[in-house]
């Protein structure tokens, strides 16, 4: 049985993030996908925004994350070349009692020291003609990246640091045992025992069931997550370069609202939409088109349904179920006083987690460093 200081579980953004600050040349790390590639799940099924951290509750983790997470994203971009676009983003209120709604995010945003700016009806008009809207907040600091391209750097510097990426590797199974985890992969159809001294659950969609599975009482401690499916269509090309800023409505408090989704090359999307599965499906599902219309044509009166085409889809997990229950916060916690010395794990990680990875990789390092 082969003997490691770190096994990461997962490599989506936060795995990766996660793996290129704990890898260190005299430190044995294996990040283990179960997929053939990295990323290839949420991390690579999402509107690849920068968030500003308007929306999250000040002083919780989200709201930490996202904003130092957001500056360093920038930092990066900037240092590494990593494509991206500071866009700024406008949340538009269609009537009065969305003012109301924008005068809330206000003074939310104010409260994570994020400056937002009201914009009239005309003001709108003269950055976003095509918008159609009462009032508006807008956002200078929300962006768009290469997604992609940020994940293939996180990796790069991971494997420079030493660790050792295995893809097609399924963790079936983790035992306890005389102050180590016995971690049970099936790596192409062949099973292998690894031992660690620490284990860090960066598993995504799949984070609860890891932690079920090395022993924890996923209920008790609130870890369960719930799928939320979000389609996207694509808008005709005809549309392409009618917006510069992204174009989010009032949220409502499941989600975020069927935005506007622009890419680096400036064609046009509108999604995710949110409703609760209980299976990973991503077939789009093409008879939500009407929502994506009325959603859409509110703000984009310009908007025909024959203009919408079905794109893509992506499942999130989030620790809340739709309608039920308040605002959840990420869970990062090394879970030692649960009697799991060494078990780190990253649950409910859902927007911002693409903005808050490389903040949470330096935080999980932190913790690991205080480890081994």
């Amino acid at each position: 049985m082969e003997e490691v200081d770190v096994i990461i579980i997962g490599a989506g953004v936060v795995g990766l993030a996660v793996a290129s600050e704990v890898g260190r040349q005299d430190r044995d790390v294996f990040l283990l996908e179960k997929n053939p590639f990295f990323g290839q799940e949420a991390s690579s099924r999402n509107s690849e925004v920068i968030h500003a951290g308007i929306y999250y509750v000040a002083g919780s983790m989200k709201a930490m994350c996202c904003i130092e997470g957001r500056r360093l994203l920038y930092d990066l971009c900037e240092r590494y070349g990593i494509e991206n676009k500071k866009t700024g983003k406008l949340i538009v209120a269609l009537d009065d009692s969305q003012v109301v709604d924008l005068e809330r995010l206000y003074n939310n945003a104010k409260a994570n020291g994020i400056k937002l700016n009201f914009l009239s009806s005309e003001e709108i008009r003269r950055i976003a003609p095509s918008v159609v809207a009462k009032s508006a907040l807008f956002s200078s600091e929300t962006g768009i990246i290469d997604s992609h391209a940020l994940m293939k750097f996180f990796l790069n510097k991971a494997i420079a640091n030493g660790v050792d990426v295995v893809y097609e590797a399924e963790v079936v199974g983790i035992i306890r045992r005389q102050n180590r985890y016995i971690v049970e992969v099936v790596n192409q159809g062949e099973r292998v025992d690894l031992s660690t001294a620490v284990v860090i659950n960066c598993a995504g969609n799949h984070a609860d069931k890891i932690a079920a599975m090395v022993g924890l009482d996923i209920e008790k401690y609130g870890y369960e997550q719930y799928y939320l499916k979000g389609n996207y269509f694509r808008l005709a090309d005809r549309f392409r370069g009618i917006l510069r800023h992204l174009v989010y409505p009032v949220p409502d408090k499941n989600f975020l609202g069927i935005h506007t989704v622009l890419d680096l090359g400036g064609s046009l999307r509108l999604g995710p939409d949110a409703h609760e599965v209980d299976d990973i499906d991503y077939n789009v599902a093409e008879q939500r088109q009407q929502i994506f219309f009325e959603a859409a044509k509110r703000y984009l009166p310009m908007v025909k349904e024959e203009d919408l085409f079905p794109d893509t889809a992506g499942i999130r997990a989030q620790l809340r179920r739709p309608n039920r229950g308040d605002f959840r916060d990420f869970v990062i916690c090394h879970e030692e006083d649960k009697g799991f010395p060494g078990l780190i794990n990253l649950i409910g990680i859902e927007s911002p987690g693409l903005t808050s990875s490389p903040y949470i990789g330096r935080y999980v390092a932190d913790i690991v460093n205080r480890i081994v």
